[in-house]
């Protein structure tokens, strides 16, 4: 019998090892996330300079994707209460974990490249 991870669903004792990574893959997948996290690695940012920082998404892609990770424990939410309230983003512990992982990701990748 497997165990399950958060919502992922149950993992087979023959795949018990790869589960974790496939996880991960999951949670970080997708054209804009490692993107996003890469840049709130380095600080936070308000939504439309982060949507200033990545050419070509649109605000209701960069919306979901900024929920999707904040469901995920890996971005949290910071509303100030101003008028207008003034909202930045930025990693939580687990996404400054992560981040490391981005960057050797980056790495590989341009050593894959050249």
């Amino acid at each position: 019998m497997g165990y399950g991870l958060k919502n992922y669903g149950d993992c087979s004792e023959e795949v018990i090892k790869g589960c974790p990574v496939e996880m991960v893959l999951h949670m970080i997948g997708g054209k804009w996330k490692g993107i996003i996290i890469d840049i709130l690695s380095e600080k936070s940012v308000r939504f439309n300079e982060l949507k200033r920082l990545i050419p070509g998404i649109s605000q209701r892609m960069l919306t979901l994707q900024l929920r999707e990770l904040e469901a995920d424990g890996i971005v949290k939410r910071i509303v100030d209460d101003t008028v207008p309230p003034k909202v930045e983003y930025s990693l939580t512990e687990q996404g400054n974990k992560l981040s490391s992982i981005i960057d050797s990701i980056r790495v590989w990748g341009k050593e894959f490249l050249s």
